[in-house]
């Protein structure tokens, strides 16, 4: 067995679960973490959830659940270099997406917009809300019981608000102490896989093209190597051979780094990690670089014309769908009216973020279609 670093999390060490539950076999704590996870059914509902492009446009754009484990492949390769626990590291990849709602951040704007009155909602706070209460598989208890370190992974951004609320997971955002290596890992490993996945997915679409991203300096400067290795090559195999090389760059860059901060800062635990600043980055050069695809996807890609129709449909179809419901909650499946009874903006909250693409599209037809029952 591959021995950890002294400032990886390690798991017989783990904060442990809400619920307290027998040691599991063959496995460790994170393992069973992972496992749950991937058994779950806000996990397997992913696969119809969209990126950019509502899940109806194509068969081969990403999904929530691509992206998952395009993820989880670059975080656990990087935390292997880093001696960091590799089973942690794919657990919070796996899971970070978990709360998203249907039509991507369309949908997130619009149901937070609904929610504003009664708290608002973010994503990150309702991927911890699934794997907390809202899967329903175990007899002892609601949720995943996950343990600490998995649970405070998922939930990367917080407000103070919110962190008061949130007991042992919310503390770091009050004392503004860092999470687990595993977790700044998995944060950026995020980024690495939507930036250059939605280069890919934007291509393919048409909505973007290679003569516009040429003026990108980190893709123009990897067409150009993959070029001068395959002068003929074009198409799908130029598009990959460039954006296979930037994920290597980005990932190098990662690796690299991260371990002079960490031979800079010398964090002899989990502890010393937490006081630290964050130690998982890139170098400036591939930071500012990667800011500016960022940048250029923003500008170019999500806000044009014809994302910004689809999104203005899907975020139609949550607000309607989110007011139709809380204007009479007889409306909603028999096991999120029992809840709506203590709380329904955050039982139709729950509801409606817990849709796919596909669902929602058809529960609003059978809310508001005459001729749908």
């Amino acid at each position: 067995m591959r021995e950890l670093a002294p400032y990886a999390a390690q798991a017989a060490h783990s904060r442990g679960r809400h619920y307290r539950e027998a040691p599991p076999r063959n496995r460790s704590e994170y393992q069973r973490d992972r496992d749950r996870i991937i058994h779950s059914t806000a996990f397997r509902r992913l696969e119809y959830k969209t990126q950019v492009f509502v899940n109806h446009e194509g068969d081969l754009f990403r999904t929530r659940l691509t992206h998952s484990l395009e993820v989880a492949q670059i975080a656990r390769s990087v935390a292997r270099s880093l001696r960091l626990d590799e089973d942690l590291t794919e657990a919070i990849a796996l899971a970070h997406d978990l709360g998203h709602t249907p039509f991507g951040h369309s949908g997130q704007d619009a149901l937070n917009a609904c929610m504003k009155p009664y708290g608002g909602f973010e994503h990150n706070l309702q991927s911890l809300r699934v794997v907390d209460m809202l899967e329903q598989r175990y007899g002892a208890f609601d949720g995943l019981n996950l343990t600490f370190e998995t649970r405070e992974g998922i939930l990367k951004h917080c407000s103070i608000r919110n962190a008061r609320l949130l007991g042992d997971v919310g503390e770091r955002f009050i004392s503004r102490h860092q999470p687990t290596l595993e977790a700044q890992l998995a944060n950026l490993a995020d980024e690495i896989a939507y930036n250059n996945h939605d280069v890919d997915d934007g291509l393919r679409s048409g909505l973007i093209t290679l003569e516009q991203l040429s003026r990108v300096r980190i893709f123009a400067r990897h067409m150009r190597v993959a070029l001068k290795e395959y002068p003929r090559l074009s198409g799908r195999r130029l598009i990959h051979e460039t954006v296979r090389r930037m994920i290597d760059t980005l990932v190098t860059d990662l690796i690299r780094t991260s371990a002079r901060n960490i031979r800079s800062a010398k964090p002899a635990s989990v502890d010393d990690v937490r006081a630290a600043p964050p130690l998982i980055a890139y170098s400036r050069r591939i930071r500012d670089e990667s800011l500016e695809l960022k940048s250029f996807l923003r500008e170019q890609l999500y806000r044009h014309y014809r994302v910004a129709r689809m999104s203005m449909k899907a975020r139609r179809v949550v607000s309607e769908l989110f007011h139709a419901l809380l204007s009479d909650t007889r409306l909603l499946p028999p096991e999120f009216q029992s809840r709506a009874q203590e709380d329904a903006p955050r039982a139709i909250a729950d509801y409606v973020a817990g849709m796919t693409d596909r669902y929602a599209i058809l529960e609003h037809r059978r809310l508001f279609a005459i001729e749908e029952t």
